[in-house]
C-alpha cells in the first residue's frame, strides 16, 4: 500500500509534540466505525491544538476560502534548497479546529518538496472523513491544503 512521505515520517515521531502524530490519527479513524464518533474524535484533536497567540491571528495569516475563521503561520527551517516547514494553526469552529490539527499533523515537520507531493485530501478520504464534511468545510479544507502547498512552493522557489 502506498504511504505518503508525511505518513512515513509521522510514524517515526514521538508524542512530545502538541500535534498528534498522523499514524495515530489514521489508526484511531480506522477503529471508529460511526461517523459521529469520528467527528467527536476530530473535535477532540482540535481541543488538543495549542492556542495561537492573538497577535498571530492577522489578516495575513487568515486562510481565504474558509467559511470559519482559520489562521495558519508557517515557519521555515534553515535549509536553503528544501527547508523543513512547520505550521501553527487555529480556527474559531470546533470541527474545523480539528481539521486544522489533522492538516498540521500531515504537513508540519516535512520538507517543502515532500509537502508538495503529499495528497492530504486522499489521506482524509482514506480516514473516512471527507464524506462527512459539508461542502463548505470540504472547500475550507482544500483552501488550507492549497495555502500550505503554495507556501512550500514559495519556499522552494526562494
Amino acid at each position: 500500500m502506498f504511504r505518503p512521505i508525511a505518513y512515513m515520517n509521522a510514524m517515526d515521531q514521538t508524542n512530545t509534540s502538541p500535534i498528534t502524530p498522523l499514524a495515530e490519527i489514521i489508526d484511531n479513524c480506522a477503529y471508529l466505525d460511526d461517523w459521529q464518533d469520528r467527528m467527536s474524535y476530530v473535535i477532540e484533536l482540535g481541543r488538543k491544538l495549542p492556542e495561537m497567540p492573538e497577535d498571530q491571528r492577522t489578516s495575513e495569516n487568515k486562510v481565504q476560502g474558509c467559511a470559519s475563521q482559520v489562521w495558519l503561520v508557517t515557519h521555515a527551517g534553515n535549509a536553503v534548497s528544501d527547508p523543513i516547514l512547520t505550521f501553527e494553526g487555529e480556527s474559531d469552529a470546533h470541527i474545523v479546529r480539528g481539521l486544522v490539527a489533522i492538516v498540521l499533523s500531515i504537513f508540519s515537520g516535512q520538507h517543502a518538496s515532500d509537502i508538495i507531493k503529499t495528497d492530504a485530501l486522499d489521506l482524509f478520504d482514506r480516514m473516512g472523513l471527507i464524506e462527512y464534511l459539508t461542502a463548505q468545510r470540504a472547500n475550507g479544507l482544500r483552501s488550507m491544503v492549497k495555502r500550505i502547498k503554495d507556501e512550500a512552493a514559495r519556499q522552494l522557489a526562494a
